[in-house]
């Protein structure tokens, strides 16, 4: 199963989008405390994420915790990064890889972005900084299921 981690959200719309996003088309999602949100059920149906029960979500602690979890698991990580030299069109997704998104604000620190096994972008038009999270995560998302056969 295809998963999307998100670091440190910041903006709960956005989180609760990507919840649905993963809900509807059956992926893990994993929130990597803290937010800058109160990261409760009640934050997430108030955001209008009424998919809240279809979706298998993990919170972890920090990111020391989701570390744990995925070495665990022997999930691929996945950065989704404007600083990438390559595409993610270019790159060969994997059952089980694990996308993850920064926080809208500040994306993820230098150490996070070098544990990453992979670094991809989504191509964008030069002088434009970046597609909203939830955008590039459905983008992302559905490249990953497409190459992988894992469209419900």
């Amino acid at each position: 199963m295809i998963g999307i981690a998100l670091y440190q959200p910041d903006i709960a719309q956005n989180t609760g989008t990507i919840l649905r996003l993963c809900a509807c088309l059956g992926l893990s999602a994993h929130i990597i405390e803290p937010a800058g949100f109160p990261a409760s059920d009640r934050t997430f149906r108030r955001a209008g994420m009424d998919y809240l029960d279809h979706v298998a979500l993990t919170r972890h602690l920090d990111w020391a915790a989701f570390e744990d979890w995925r070495r665990t698991s022997r999930s691929r990580l996945v950065l989704l990064t404007t600083r990438a030299s390559q595409s993610f069109l270019d790159f060969r997704f994997q059952d089980g890889d694990i996308l993850l998104f920064g926080r809208e604000s500040a994306g993820v620190p230098q150490e996070i972005h070098a544990t990453a096994d992979a670094r991809v972008r989504i191509p964008m038009r030069e002088g434009l900084r970046s597609l909203n999270v939830a955008v590039s995560a459905a983008i992302a998302a559905a490249e990953a299921l497409r190459q992988t056969g894992g469209f419900p």
